[in-house]
């Protein structure tokens, strides 16, 4: 296919010229950190998949790349700023460029970017420590391959402990990379925040498919990498592809002030929970003055939502928490994250915490302050600018987060998706809505005139919401949709923000070349083993097709045989799906059919490697009611569109879309992969 992307307008070069002459770029203090203490990278880190027959698409005789600094080599120290990207971003893009293996201090030596996230290694008595394996097993192990390599007096040095950060899975999916389940049983530590696993279980399941599908957009995972398309992603260069796993924890950390001894070094916990990540930690290495800001603390502006979906962050408690962390480990002299590159010297780390934790508390008070005014979240992003103090710092802008989301989030925090105004109350669907305004527009020429004559103009913005109306109104109509994408591509191309960038690259991509999905299966068995029965269940019942159960009534036994045989009543009534664990006693309800299981074949069940078929000597009773309840089962779309119109909602909401007359014998034969199996790739 040729390349139909353009180049930057006359109106984008001009935006991005003036944001350059309002930022510090003789500040290089950045760079002297990043480039700080490193000891050496390959010469070209590319990084394949391990899993047997995962091979590259083009060239069979390849496994699958699953992390490539390839794309981006041309993106040097001193690399000019192209017209087609943020001048700032640029430079975030530079920085997050620099890979390898890095000394921090003595005996801690950080991988960067061999993935999305860092992976710390510290040399302790008799073994190493790891923090934050990273997002992929191939990429850590690439990465404890590097530190070898260059550390050779610890070639043979074993893995003691593994500390999970917190719960998102750049920082912990890579540990299969670095640790086996059976180094474990001899006696590995896995140390992590209490409610670690459930956390980082539970935000891969209910809506996993929705995040994952956002999570494309938010990385520009199908754009090139280039200075059209991806050129980073904030935290770091973009989101490795392989393999993820996920072991439990064998030591929780449950209150601030815990403090650990692993491989001789004493560690102090600090819990920060429901800031940056629902179950979070940050510690101190009191006898050298280190500190670990986890992801608390980053070089740019975190999100409080995640463009991708997420329950809103509490910025307060963020705040809080670094004010905490000031008051603990205020005599620090290092500190490192789980992102970007470390600041030495006690009064730039007091400096950079402070500001930060006076970066969420603003967001916090300042939206407060204008919703209590009765102005709505988008109302207040329109004219919320953050506190001179620190517009000019790099570690406050917006690589990650932005200050219009962000201040849409606080609002959403505390007052949730309705603004008030009663007009908004019961609103017309997008769909809906679109014909009616471009009817009222006169026709699609008139929309397109205006259209074209707002983007002469440079109004984008508007240019894209026009057009909107007028994509949902007519889907086919190929001239809109290219002058929406155009507009999108000026947006991308002046957003300082790398997933704002990726947002509206990808939505040019969608709307020109229609839906394009990943080839790449995002599911993960470690995942999946590591979900309670109970959360199986739970996604299950997401996965109901409601309007039809609500005609039957469907009762089961589910007896899943693990270290302790459980048996699940679980039962269909009104269109839900409830569950509890059965004493034995069933009281008035009697199963209609017992379905005996081991928790792998469950797994194996939910993950497609066995099909109600194979089930057949594990079902007694009414055979039939197990088909019928999997024919109530939905697909879920892992490639819906997102700028373009969804399919006919009232045929999906009923059950009525593609592939619902799905024939019993399909229903036993079919290898389903469950909404719960994909995995979230970022933060």
């Amino acid at each position: 296919m040729s390349d139909t992307r353009k180049g930057a307008s006359q109106h984008t070069k001009h935006v991005n010229c003036n944001h350059a002459n309002t930022l510090p770029f003789d500040d290089e203090q950045s760079f002297v950190d990043a480039s700080r203490g490193f000891i050496a990278t390959w010469d070209h880190v590319v990084i394949r998949s391990e899993v047997p027959g995962d091979v590259d698409p083009d060239n069979p005789n390849e496994q699958r790349v699953v992390w490539s600094l390839e794309p981006y080599e041309q993106q040097t120290v001193d690399a000019p700023t192209p017209d087609t990207v943020n001048p700032s971003l640029w430079r975030q893009a530079r920085l997050n460029s620099l890979n390898g293996l890095f000394e921090i201090a003595e005996g801690f030596y950080q991988v960067r970017a061999f993935d999305m996230s860092n992976m710390t290694i510290i040399e302790g008595d008799g073994g190493l420590i790891i923090i934050d394996p990273m997002i992929s097993c191939e990429c850590a192990a690439a990465g404890l391959r590097l530190y070898r390599e260059n550390r050779p007096q610890n070639a043979d040095t074993p893995v003691v402990a593994v500390i999970y950060t917190h719960s998102h899975v750049d920082h912990f999916g890579g540990v299969g990379g670095v640790v086996t389940e059976q180094q474990i049983a001899d006696g590995v530590q896995i140390i992590a925040p209490e409610g670690f696993l459930e956390h980082a279980v539970s935000e891969n399941v209910y809506a996993g498919v929705a995040m994952a599908r956002r999570a494309m957009y938010m990385y520009g995972a199908l754009l090139p990498a280039d200075d059209k398309g991806q050129v980073d992603c904030g935290l770091g260069k973009t989101s490795s592809m392989g393999r993820v796993s996920v072991f439990s924890p064998t030591l929780d950390i449950t209150h601030t002030g815990q403090t650990v001894e692993l491989a001789g070094i004493e560690i102090v916990f600090h819990m920060t929970p429901g800031g940056e990540a629902p179950a979070e930690v940050d510690f101190y290495f009191p006898e050298r003055k280190i500190f670990c800001a986890a992801e608390n603390v980053t070089q740019n502006m975190h999100n409080l939502q995640t463009l991708r979906g997420a329950p809103v962050r509490d910025p307060l408690a963020w705040s809080n928490y670094l004010n905490e962390a000031l008051e603990m480990f205020g005599d620090a002299e290092i500190m490192f994250a789980s992102h970007h590159w470390p600041t030495w010297g006690n009064a730039n780390i007091r400096d950079f915490l402070s500001k930060q934790r006076d970066m969420y508390r603003y967001f916090n008070d300042q939206t407060l302050r204008m919703l209590n005014k009765g102005y709505t979240g988008i109302e207040v992003a329109e004219v919320f600018e953050m506190s001179p103090g620190l517009t000019q710092e790099w570690g406050c802008r917006g690589y990650y987060g932005t200050i219009s989301h962000n201040v849409k989030a606080v609002y959403d925090r505390y007052m949730g998706w309705f603004d008030g105004n009663p007009t908004h109350l019961h609103a017309l669907s997008p769909a809906d809505s679109a014909a009616k305004y471009v009817e009222l527009m006169g026709d699609a020429e008139g929309v397109i005139a205006a259209a074209n004559l707002a983007s002469e103009e440079g109004d984008y913005r508007w240019a894209a919401q026009l057009l909107g109306h007028l994509v949902y109104a007519e889907p086919d109509n190929t001239t809109a949709k290219n002058l929406q994408a155009d507009a999108f591509e000026q947006l991308g191309y002046q957003a300082e923000s790398a997933p704002w960038r990726s947002f509206y690259l990808m939505g040019a991509k969608e709307l020109r070349e229609g839906i394009v999905s990943s080839s790449v299966e995002a599911s993960s068995r470690d995942m999946v083993e590591a979900i309670s029965t109970a959360m199986v269940f739970d996604a299950l019942a997401a996965s109901l097709i409601g309007p039809k159960a609500a005609k039957t009534s469907i009762v089961m036994k589910w007896v899943i045989k693990d270290a302790v045989t459980t048996p699940w009543l679980v039962r269909v009534s009104n269109g839900a799906l409830s569950y509890n664990v059965a004493d034995g006693s069933f009281g008035e309800e009697t199963p209609q059919v017992t379905i005996t299981l081991t928790r792998t074949q469950l797994t194996d069940l939910i993950v497609g490697e066995l099909s109600l078929d194979d089930l057949s000597e594990a079902v007694e009773g009414e055979a039939r009611k197990l088909i019928e309840f999997f024919r109530l089962m939905d697909d879920s779309d892992p490639a819906f569109p997102i700028v373009t119109p969804r399919a006919d909602a009232t045929a999906d909401w009923a059950g009525e879309g593609p592939g619902a007359d799905i024939s019993d014998s399909a229903v036993l034969k079919r290898r389903r992969r469950m909404l719960l199996t994909s995995v979230l790739r970022g933060c």
